[in-house]
């Protein structure tokens, strides 16, 4: 069973639907005991960084993110959800974030529109990763956002360009994966994307 963390940041019901669409067994939940027998989780977001850290706390989950992190449990963040998988972010004010990936969260440097919003390609770094099998580099999926992360290459399993800046899209260490765009909301490609972590974590 995978657990969609519900932290009053973001619509957890188009992720719950996404899942069911693909038939991947999912709750929706803040509950700690029902975190402790997830087979992996999936922190979903939109918004900002520091609300979401703020609630993360109030609702006492950071301790059992980091101990089924370190438990070797495959979590997976969309898009605000992969930002605060990092150190730490600059929207609004400096804010520590979970330190599952290392670098930081600073706003798109680009002379286009902020927000980055609508259908862009991706293009793999790491063409080999599991997370990619099911896709073609090129294929479209769906953003929003203003802020990006500034990461170690290696982390980048993908990327997209936005005007003159090259953003990652797809990042992953170990058990973490991050999306910076909707899967849930990217048709075809983003189910594609879904199945492969559903292969990933063997459900």
């Amino acid at each position: 069973m995978v657990v969609i963390i519900d932290y009053n940041v973001g619509n957890v019901k188009s992720v719950l639907n996404a899942c069911n669409r693909i038939d991947l067994q999912a709750v929706i939940s803040r509950d700690i005991n029902v975190i402790k027998t997830a087979q992996a989780i999936i922190l979903p977001g939109v918004g900002s960084f520091p609300v979401a850290m703020a609630n993360l706390k109030r609702y006492g989950l950071i301790e059992i993110l980091n101990d089924r992190k370190l438990n070797n449990i495959p979590i997976l963040g969309i898009c605000l959800g992969m930002q605060i998988l990092f150190d730490k972010s600059f929207e609004i004010e400096e804010t520590k974030g979970l330190g599952f990936l290392e670098g930081n969260v600073n706003l798109i440097k680009t002379k286009a529109k902020l927000p980055h919003m609508g259908w862009n390609q991706l293009y793999f770094n790491k063409k080999d990763e599991k997370i990619l099998k099911n896709i073609s580099e090129k294929d479209d999926v769906y953003f929003v956002h203003s802020y990006m992360a500034d990461i170690n290459n290696n982390d980048v399993i993908s990327y997209t360009q936005y005007a003159e800046t090259k953003i990652p899209a797809i990042v992953g260490k170990d058990n973490v994966i991050g999306c910076q765009f909707h899967p849930e909301k990217s048709g075809k490609v983003g189910e594609n994307i879904l199945n492969a972590w559903k292969e990933i974590i063997g459900c």
